[in-house]
């Protein structure tokens, strides 16, 4: 009979985690779930939310934390080597997964190197692109020259696609390692399409309805989604552009586009269902490391338009699942949609990109996770 998998003992660090809704936090909670489901002990650190005490559970470590600038509702963790380096050594973890790049993150670095306890960390966010979309570009280099001098420090830099590691290795990052992505396809399914909630939002005629789902800030081009929609409103009159999820951006959006669905942000089967009842998924931007809406939207047999990068370029097939427009050039972006958009084609693509992505598996991501954590543990540990 073949050995029962070795169960280890992992902790968890991130300054984000929900309910706050982004791709880093939802990445994060199904990773830390998926451990559990295997039977490994999984704890977490993370700042405590408004409201919530600062205090330690044998699972769950709450720390001090900060609000971040312009992402209401979101905090950072500010330092805590003592408090880390004190439970890590009443419960020694096998190996330790840090998932930000902040303060709290930076602590646990340390303290975890200081333990001589292995470290992954996780590339999830491009902050020196950030930097230059909120006017700051010349501070690029410095933030990129930060990130790099974090992830080296650890033992494994876990990155979602192949190109990013490749990327990455090339600009002096060692140890990085590819990490797949998956979606819950029992989630977001075709099934939740709703025709109430199509009439809700006022398609007429031949009219289409254009989804976005993410945040609403300058990081995510919404100027190019916006241009986009108006040309398919100049050839199809009746169709609606969805909005869906929140950001500094939303106000003035609101005030000078009354033409716009705003729904805020979304959760659970409220947002399966307005991916599903939607035409086409239009996602600009040009700042993911990944993209998580992406395989939601193809899960949710939507077909897509996006860049190739990220997501799109791992799963995203160009003509059959919707468009793959080359990274950058938002002309193309806009023909590109307009075609798709008009060809007819659109639900044939949504259901062929459901297909693809049926395979992804979050328990086989986990089960890589898992896996890769404990490759880091060294033999002797191991052992014992």
């Amino acid at each position: 009979m073949p050995a029962a998998p070795r169960r280890h003992c992992f902790e968890l660090v991130t300054e984000t985690y929900p309910p706050e809704i982004n791709g880093v936090a939802l990445t994060v909670q199904s990773l830390h779930d998926g451990l559990i489901a295997l039977g490994h002990e999984v704890g977490l650190v993370r700042p405590a939310r408004p409201g919530e005490p600062v205090d330690e559970e044998a699972a769950l470590l709450r720390v001090d934390g900060a609000p971040i600038p312009r992402y209401p509702g979101m905090r950072f963790g500010l330092p805590a080597g003592r408090r880390l380096m004190a439970r890590w050594q009443r419960r020694r973890p096998d190996a330790i997964y840090i998932a930000t790049e902040g303060p709290l993150g930076w602590s646990a670095l340390r303290a975890a190197k200081r333990l001589g306890i292995p470290v992954a960390t996780g590339f999830h966010t491009r902050f020196d692109d950030y930097v230059g979309r909120y006017g700051a570009a010349f501070l690029s280099p410095w933030v990129f020259a930060w990130l790099r001098r974090f992830h080296n420090r650890a033992d494994a830099t876990l990155v979602p696609t192949r190109q990013l590691a490749e990327e990455l290795a090339q600009a002096g990052f060692g140890k990085v390692q590819r990490l797949g992505r998956a979606v819950d396809t029992r989630r977001f399914d075709p099934r939740f399409r709703s025709e109430a909630l199509r009439q809700q939002w006022g398609l007429a005629g031949d009219g289409l309805a254009i989804i976005h789902v993410g945040r609403l800030a300058p990081e995510k081009n919404l100027p190019l989604l916006l241009r986009c929609f108006e040309r398919l409103r100049a050839e199809r009159p009746g169709s609606r552009l969805v909005l869906v999820g929140d950001g500094p951006a939303r106000a003035a959006l609101a005030q000078q586009h009354p033409e716009i669905i705003f729904t805020g942000t979304l959760r659970g089967e409220a947002l399966a269902t307005h991916f599903a009842s939607a035409d086409l998924f239009c996602f600009p931007s040009l700042s993911e490391t990944f993209g998580n809406v992406t395989l939601e939207a193809m899960a949710s047999a939507v077909c897509t338009v996006a860049f190739d990068y990220g997501a799109a370029r791992e799963h995203l097939v160009d003509g059959v699942h919707g468009a793959s427009v080359p990274f950058g050039n938002e002309p193309a972006f806009l023909e590109r949609f307009l075609a798709t958009a008009l060809s007819g084609q659109h639900a044939a693509m949504g259901q062929a990109a459901r297909t693809a992505v049926e395979r992804l598996s979050p328990e086989r991501v986990s089960r890589d996770f898992a896996d890769l954590l404990a490759s880091l543990i060294p033999a002797t540990r191991r052992a014992a």
